[in-house]
């Protein structure tokens, strides 16, 4: 089990957009947010970014199969140590048995995970009921 975690609910609505990987990364997916994640592999680039009135002509310009919208994020405050295990296992294990469906992803610092807008309050109720709690 993994040690009771302080979590932060990002402010703002994210997309998770799937491109060509030849793709450039496209200058609205960058914009300064509480969350922007670019991860190119040879077979996609995925974008996480901010849902915002700046960006929404293009994002509903990209094909609805290859864009999921309505993500509320969560941020495992504070900085992470390498050596710390189970971090998103847990939280994804506790999601996982409530039924709450998750995009995690991990920066140098902490991890995030990605819930969708109409399942975060129960997400919320899942994890605090696990021992977890949240801050501003």
């Amino acid at each position: 089990m993994v040690a009771a975690l302080q979590l932060q609910v990002l402010v703002g609505s994210f997309a998770i957009v799937r491109l060509d990987p030849r793709a450039d990364v496209p200058m609205w997916a960058t914009a300064p947010s509480a969350l922007c994640g670019i991860l190119r592999t040879a077979d996609e680039l995925t974008l996480i970014c901010e849902e915002t009135a700046d960006n929404a002509l293009a994002l509903s310009a990209i094909d609805a199969t290859q864009r999921a919208s309505g993500w509320c994020g969560l941020r495992v405050a504070g900085t992470l140590d390498f050596a710390l295990t189970g971090i998103l296992a847990g939280l994804s294990t506790t999601l996982a048995q409530a039924g709450i469906s998750i995009f995690a992803l991990s920066t140098f610092a902490t991890d995030y995970v990605l819930v969708r807008q109409d399942d975060l309050p129960a997400t919320c109720r899942a994890l605090q009921k696990a021992g977890h709690s949240f801050v501003e």
